[in-house]
């Protein structure tokens, strides 16, 4: 039956993963943070889990190319910073506390690494074969989602990075960084927009009658159309808050472009009776 999409089935694996992330941000003393932070960090859970589960989920895995594209832009430019806004210094340095865990950290969150390893998997995945194999075979798509997932943190590390350990880009870099970033991913929607044919043979076999009344064709090109303006749009508007941050260190005299020691917060839980609010 078609009205299958509308059920709210949640996926055991998923309630395992968010349980395990929350969990450790718990035990590590992520609930010490700002409340803005701690507000982020759950945020971030709530995206993933309705991402995961429900109607979008069963729309991207057996009707609409489109809703798919949502998903993951959704596990891509919406996640991953919510997750690290939202993360606390003292939850990560654990982490990377490590020596060749930070020298590896460091290595692969530098613009050029971390656009690096987000763009080309990302464009791989939407190529005709690979994307209709994760579509057959379930466990290959998690290790689509997963792998998108990690690649997206280590793509916004540059930008919000937790930790003074692994830094920031400077200002300029970053505003370059996210413009150029947005360049695969543009390339890649505009080509599945302006495909003259459907080009994953999965969704045009998909239950009729077709969702919301999309072709398959149509519903491939509202697809391209979201990777292509949507990502986009969300990168130009990251990039104006960026340009805002830099712009008000210039007027206090601030003027190289660094990244300022406060941006990361406090290096260590606050004591009850000293916790504030401010991020």
């Amino acid at each position: 039956m078609i009205e299958q999409w509308r059920q709210w089935d949640v996926h055991p694996s998923v309630v395992i993963g968010l349980v395990l992330l929350g969990g450790l941000y718990v035990y590590l003393g992520g609930l010490a943070a700002p409340r803005r932070r701690v507000a982020s960090f759950a945020a971030a859970l709530v995206a993933l889990g309705l991402t995961l589960n429900g109607p979008l989920h069963n729309l991207s895995d057996g009707y609409l190319f489109s809703a798919h594209m949502l998903q993951h832009l959704a596990l891509t430019l919406v996640f991953p910073p919510l997750l690290l806004y939202g993360t606390p210094a003292w939850v990560v340095r654990p982490l990377v506390r490590p020596v060749w865990v930070r020298r590896l950290a460091r290595a692969v969150t530098r613009p050029l690494a971390a656009g690096t390893i987000f763009s080309i998997p990302i464009t791989l995945w939407h190529f005709p074969q690979f994307y209709e194999a994760a579509l057959e075979h379930h466990g290959l798509h998690i290790v689509q989602h997963l792998v998108f997932l990690a690649t997206a943190v280590i793509m916004w590390w540059p930008v919000l990075s937790p930790v003074s350990e692994l830094q920031r880009a400077a200002y300029p870099t970053q505003l370059l960084y996210l413009f150029v970033l947005g360049l695969p991913m543009s390339l890649a929607g505009a080509l599945i927009t302006l495909a003259d044919g459907v080009l994953y043979p999965f969704y045009a076999a998909a239950p009729l009658p077709r969702v919301f009344g999309l072709t398959p064709l149509a519903d491939q090109q509202l697809g391209g159309l979201l990777m292509w303006v949507v990502g986009t749009i969300y990168l130009w508007v990251a990039a104006s808050v960026v340009w805002f941050r830099w712009s008000a260190r210039e007027e206090a005299g601030e003027a190289d472009g660094a990244v300022p020691l406060e941006a990361y917060g406090a290096l260590t839980p606050p004591r009850p009776s000293l916790r504030a609010d401010a991020a």
